[in-house]
């Protein structure tokens, strides 16, 4: 009965365990990361169904004031084009503009040309930067918006003072032509303008925030009173709610590319998902400082190490490295044998001497200096018959 010998296995193949291990601190934060997005989306996705749509009742919505001007006479008609707002405006008329950032810089002088010269009333709902020194020139949005949500109105614009306090609290203006009127201050900038037409009766109202005409705070301070003023002051309301389905919003000469078509917030996204990438990179990064020697997990025949390395130097066809190694490695063994320190022994005018005054003693006439210190073998065949010589020559030495 013969016994075969088991051989220790050389596989040095992390185990399941051992990836578990590394990789579960990413798992987790990747995990962490889409429950957060889920939960944020999840929250977000009812916040603001309907906001400022005079049809809808949910709290953000504006269903309250529209039919609390219906019982006082004032019609409210729903547009979502920028041809329909065009067409509404006139003496009559109240054109508001839910959200005026979303206009392009092409709609809002289009819309500014149209309500300049109607004698009607434009009521901009929180224009920002983007949007109001076209709207209502003379009006510039200032950067910080107000701490404050509840408002004194502190001017003498006749409808702010008979509504009193009022939650117009949000972007603040700065105006620079005089004659306009500027209620409820908020560390002295207004936060409601109202911009008298160059002629006619017409005006337009830069309101910094959307609150008094939401369902859920018609009700609270004077906004009930301030909305129905601001917006019944002529018998038809009509009520603008930007589309981006509006082909007046394409520009036929401008050609965006898919980066322009990307929200910002995906842009912001994908910049912090780098972030995090590099730095996950960074801390995974193993050659941050010096080499730690660590102890094999298997032990390796010196046999099957130089196997190895002659294979490399091989496939990467280096026989000037393989060449190169093999006689250093030849010089660093024939300097003590010929009373040369270690230290010379890659020095031609300390090796050659010795080892040539040696081998003639034995009357060896071989070319010495091509041999160690020689120019790279041509071939695999000449790589072997040096490997040959060297071999030879440390034979000789050592039996002399």
């Amino acid at each position: 009965m013969t016994t075969e010998a088991t051989l220790p296995s050389t596989s040095a193949s992390p185990t399941t365990r051992q990836v578990w291990t590394r990789a579960r601190g990413v798992v987790l934060a990747v995990v962490l990361l889409v429950v957060a997005a889920v939960v944020i989306a999840a929250i977000r996705s009812t916040e603001r169904h309907g906001s400022l749509d005079p049809r809808s009742a949910d709290p953000f919505g504006s269903r309250a004031v529209a039919e609390l001007l219906a019982d006082r006479g004032v019609d409210t008609r729903v547009v979502t084009t920028l041809d329909e707002a065009r067409a509404a405006t006139g003496p009559d008329t109240t054109l508001l503009v839910a959200v005026p950032d979303l206009l392009t810089h092409r709609q809002q002088s289009q819309l500014h040309s149209a309500t300049a010269d109607s004698d009607g009333r434009t009521i901009l709902v929180a224009p920002g930067s983007w949007s109001v020194e076209r709207l209502a020139p003379g009006v510039v949005a200032d950067p910080a918006t107000s701490l404050d949500s509840t408002l004194s109105p502190d001017c003498a614009l006749p409808a702010a003072r008979r509504a009193g306090t009022a939650d117009t609290g949000g972007i603040r203006y700065t105006v620079t032509h005089p004659g306009n009127d500027e209620c409820y201050p908020s560390d002295r900038l207004p936060t409601l303008v109202r911009v008298p037409a160059a002629s006619g009766d017409g005006d337009t109202v830069v309101l910094g925030a959307p609150d008094i005409l939401y369902n859920d705070t018609l009700d609270k301070q004077g906004n009930a009173s301030l909305a129905l003023q601001l917006l019944g002051s002529r018998p038809h309301l009509v009520w603008y709610l930007p589309s981006l389905s509006d082909s007046s919003a394409a520009d036929p000469d401008a050609e965006k590319g898919f980066l322009d078509l990307l929200p910002s917030g995906w842009l912001w996204g994908t910049l912090q998902l780098f972030f995090a990438a590099a730095l996950a990179a960074l801390w995974r990064a193993r050659r941050l400082g010096p080499l730690v020697p660590e102890k094999l997990p298997v032990a390796i025949r010196a046999s099957e190490t130089v196997e190895g390395r002659a294979r490399l130097y091989r496939k990467a066809a280096a026989r000037d490295r393989a060449a190169t190694a093999l006689r250093s490695t030849t010089r660093t063994r024939l300097a003590p044998l010929v009373g040369v320190p270690v230290t010379q022994a890659h020095a031609p005018e300390a090796l050659l001497p010795a080892l040539s005054a040696h081998l003639r003693a034995e009357g060896d006439g071989q070319p010495l200096h091509s041999l160690l210190f020689g120019p790279p073998p041509s071939d695999d065949a000449a790589l072997i018959s040096l490997a040959d010589q060297l071999d030879a020559l440390e034979r000789e030495v050592r039996r002399s």
